[in-house]
C-alpha cells in the first residue's frame, strides 16, 4: 500500500475541490494513483469533483498579434509570480514584442523564440534583465502561430487572462468576434468530436458506468447509459455542438449559426493563463488546523 502524504491530498483537493477526507479516502482506494483517485471522486461526487478544472493556477498574461491582412496570427502566454507584475508595462511590452516576433519570424519553439533579437540583445536577455529589475521570475510558457485558411478573429478577456485566436472562413467581422467571445466563455476542447481524444472519451465512459453501478442501475443498461453520457459530454465540449451563448432561443448551436451565415471554422486556439499549472500552495498543515478549529466552534 502506497503511503498517502499530505501533499498528495492537497494536490488532489486542488484539482477537484473535494473535501480533504474524501480525497484521502480516494487516494487510499487508488493506492496513491492521483489520476485514478480523481476518477473515484467523480464517480462519488459527480460534477462537484471537476468544478476546479479551469481554475487559474498561475499568474501572467496572454496576448494576440495578427498581420495587417488578417492571414497570419499568434497567441502567446508568458507567466510570472504575481498579478502585480502581470500588469507591469515592461512585462506587457515583452509579451506583445514576443507575439509580434512569432508572426514575423515563425520560430519553431520557445527556445528558438528566446534567441531572436529584441531591443539591444535577444528575447532571453530582455527577459533576464526584466527579471533582475522586478525581482520576480517569469517565463515564456507557450505560443501558437496560425496561417489562416480564411481570416483571423480574436478576443482577449479578463485583463489578458483568456485569449482566443479563431480561423473563420466566410461570414463577417461581427461573426468572428461573436464566435471568439463564445469560445472564451464556453471553453470548448475541440472543434468537433474528431478532435476529442479517445482516452478522454474512455475516461468519461468508465466514470459513467461506475456511477451507474453505484446508483444500482441494471447491468444490461450500463453501456447504453455510458454512451448517452459520452454524447452529452461531446455536446458540452465541442464547439460546433455547443449552444451559442448569444442565441435568442437558447437552442441554436454554433453549427446551425455557421450554416445560416454560410461560414465555417477552420480551427481555433484557446489559452487560459496558468491553466494546468499548480500555484504555490498555502501551508497545508495550517489549513487543516484552521478547519479543525472551525469545526470545534
Amino acid at each position: 500500500m502506497a503511503a498517502i502524504t499530505a501533499s498528495m491530498v492537497a494536490e488532489l483537493r486542488a484539482k477537484t475541490d473535494a473535501p480533504m477526507m474524501e480525497c484521502k479516502k480516494a487516494l487510499t482506494e487508488a493506492n496513491g494513483d492521483l489520476g485514478k483517485a480523481e476518477e473515484i471522486l467523480r464517480v462519488k461526487l459527480g460534477n462537484k469533483a471537476t468544478k476546479a478544472a479551469t481554475r487559474i493556477t498561475a499568474e501572467g498574461a496572454v496576448t494576440i498579434s495578427i498581420s495587417a491582412d488578417g492571414k497570419v496570427g499568434s497567441i502567446i502566454e508568458i507567466n510570472c509570480e504575481t498579478d502585480f507584475v502581470a500588469k507591469n508595462d515592461e512585462f506587457l511590452q515583452l509579451l506583445t514584442g514576443c507575439a509580434d516576433l512569432v508572426v514575423d519570424k515563425n520560430p519553431a519553439d520557445v527556445a528558438a523564440l528566446s534567441l531572436l533579437p529584441m531591443k539591444d540583445g535577444s528575447v532571453e536577455s530582455t527577459r533576464s534583465a526584466l527579471v533582475g529589475k522586478v525581482g520576480e521570475n517569469m517565463s515564456i510558457r507557450r505560443f501558437a502561430r496560425v496561417e489562416a485558411k480564411g481570416k483571423l478573429a480574436s478576443y482577449i478577456h479578463g485583463g489578458s487572462k483568456i485569449g482566443v485566436l479563431l480561423d473563420l472562413q466566410g461570414g463577417d467581422e461581427q461573426l468572428g468576434k461573436d464566435l471568439a467571445m463564445h469560445i472564451a466563455a464556453s471553453k470548448p476542447k475541440a472543434l468537433d468530436s474528431k478532435g476529442v481524444s479517445v482516452e478522454l472519451l474512455d475516461t468519461e465512459r468508465r466514470i459513467a458506468i461506475e456511477k451507474a453501478r453505484a446508483d444500482n442501475k441494471p447491468e444490461a443498461m450500463l453501456e447504453k447509459i455510458a454512451e448517452g453520457t459520452v454524447q452529452k459530454y461531446l455536446k458540452e465540449v465541442t464547439l460546433l455542438a455547443q449552444v451559442f451563448v448569444k442565441a435568442e432561443d437558447g437552442k441554436q448551436t454554433i453549427e446551425q449559426l455557421l450554416k445560416i451565415k454560410n461560414a465555417s471554422v477552420a480551427g481555433f486556439t484557446l489559452y487560459v493563463v496558468g491553466e494546468g499549472i499548480e500555484k504555490r500552495s498555502n501551508d497545508f498543515a495550517a489549513e487543516v488546523a484552521a478547519q479543525a478549529a472551525a469545526a470545534q466552534k
